[in-house]
């Protein structure tokens, strides 16, 4: 068949295939568009879009989970860069190292020439961004750091997304998205009723929070400015398998675990809605697919919890899993709490409104704040080959952020 391309072929084949349907229902769903390939999409018909997609910070937490769940549970090529700074580590991957769908570069995404060359090179259809320094504490020790990487590095991705979303055809081009992930944290401190919604005015408190209001601005000028099709959520405090061990979950159980004490500032009254990490990068797939360029969505489970009731829980299901011996010089593993100074501009309680994201998206968290906590102990117990060599050689359980407040 001369003059008709391979990919007019298969998308014909994928709406032959199915006869029964309607015509109605099968133009019911976009028509996307892959690096060079087209392929057809019907929600509900099991036909998926195959993308070519960059993840950036897939080395960390979130973003390892993203990287495993991309390729455990979808068909997409993954190409995965990060920096492999204090908070990067392979090992989080090994699930899929090897897979003919993954690739890793480690590079610096302030680094324009090398983010370049690589957007070039793999020709992506989607840049997810996840990379960033995230942990409050170290940006009050050492705020330039984040300064770098959430602002500066979030502007280099994006000029040299722009840069090469112009140089695509008029179809990838009008697919090509760049999803850039946030948190909750740019919206201040509630106090004891509300929550935050997608139009809730910014009030960063801290260096970390500040720097990613600086980068969701330069996201949406991005889009407003130059046409970029730029997606954003704000998202709540996640926690799971694979974080690393200053975040106050795994922190908690592996202080317990060694018999240290487990820190909670001022009187552990800080309220957070805590998200299971599985369900954010499920959230993220659904909105890379479903949402429309320009808009944000904030994702959170409904799992509102103080500090001392997440302990509390984390204590508990520590009693049930390993339980103290006689002879022990605690009764309880709530023995070892232990109310420190509060951290210097810490927000009282945050709080999201999932409304949008269930309404546009469809999307709403499988998990539990109860079973996904017991997961994540059972998984830390489980996987000591993760995380001892961090204790050992990273971070052993000390205070961070202690210049402001001392």
């Amino acid at each position: 068949m001369a003059g008709v391309s391979p990919s007019w072929i298969l998308f014909q084949l994928q709406v032959n295939v199915a006869p029964n349907h309607s015509e109605a229902g099968l133009l019911a769903g976009p028509v996307l568009f892959g690096a060079g390939r087209r392929y057809y999409r019907k929600r509900g018909l099991g036909i998926n879009r195959i993308l070519k997609i960059i993840v950036t910070g897939g080395a960390g937490f979130i973003g390892s989970a993203l990287v495993r769940e991309l390729i455990a549970n979808n068909s997409h090529e993954v190409m995965n860069i990060d920096n492999l700074s204090y908070a990067g580590n392979l090992s989080s991957l090994r699930d899929v190292d090897g897979n003919s769908r993954y690739d890793f570069r480690q590079i610096d995404i302030t680094d324009t020439q090398a983010v370049a060359a690589l957007l070039g090179e793999f020709q992506p259809d989607a840049v997810m961004h996840l990379a960033a320094e995230s942990h409050v504490d170290r940006s009050i020790d050492g705020p330039g750091a984040f300064i770098q990487t959430n602002i500066v590095g979030t502007y280099t991705l994006l000029q040299c997304s722009l840069e090469y979303w112009k140089t695509l055809p008029k179809g990838r081009r009008e697919t090509f998205r760049f999803l850039h992930v946030s948190t909750d944290e740019v919206y201040g401190s509630l106090g004891p009723t509300g929550a935050f919604g997608e139009e809730t005015p910014y009030d960063p408190r801290s260096p970390y929070s500040a720097s990613k209001a600086g980068a969701d601005h330069l996201v949406m000028a991005w889009f407003h400015t130059y046409g970029l099709p730029v997606l954003m959520t704000n998202c709540s405090n996640n926690f799971g398998p694979y974080q690393f061990p200053e975040k106050l979950i795994p922190l908690v159980i592996l202080n317990a675990l060694d018999g240290k004490v487990l820190p909670i500032y001022g009187r552990g009254e800080n309220v957070r809605d805590w998200l299971y990490v599985e369900d954010h990068v499920r959230a993220l797939l659904a909105v890379l697919e479903k949402a429309t360029p320009g808009q944000k969505h904030n994702i959170g489970s409904d799992n509102q919890r103080t500090n001392l009731q997440v302990v509390h829980a984390i204590c508990d299901a520590l009693e049930e899993f390993v339980p103290l011996g006689q002879g022990n010089k605690i009764s309880s593993y709530r023995d070892l709490i232990k109310f420190v100074p509060d951290r210097p501009g810490h927000d009282k309680r945050y709080a999201i409104d999932t409304g949008k994201i269930r309404s546009h998206i469809g999307w709403a968290a499988r998990e539990s704040f109860e079973t996904s906590l017991r997961k994540t102990v059972q998984w830390y117990l489980d996987n000591r080959w993760w995380w001892q060599p961090i204790r050992e050689q990273e971070y052993a359980g000390h205070r961070l952020g202690l210049e402001a407040s001392t």
